[in-house]
């Protein structure tokens, strides 16, 4: 996968969660959170969608990667490159 399609991942899995928000303008350096309404559990259930759909095992200790799409993108695309 692109840097791209890892990008378009993240955001149809956010915009499965919360099908009412607007995400065309999310800047990728600003907290997701801060930008759409999404709660702790919102959260986890992205973690989980890419343990669903990609097999990929995030450990707690790796949730900071995914506060902002920047973030997500950098931890998530050398895992999913190949894919």
């Amino acid at each position: 996968m692109t840097r791209a399609e890892v990008r378009q991942v993240i955001l149809d899995i956010i915009e499965e969660l919360v099908p009412d928000e607007d995400l065309s303008s999310i800047d990728d350096n600003e907290k997701i959170r801060d930008q759409i309404e999404l709660d702790s559990m919102d959260f986890l259930d992205i973690i989980m969608e890419l343990r669903k759909r990609y097999s990929i095992n995030v450990p707690e200790d790796d949730y900071p990667h995914f506060i902002t799409l920047e973030g997500c993108m950098n931890y998530l695309e050398p895992t999913l490159k190949d894919r």
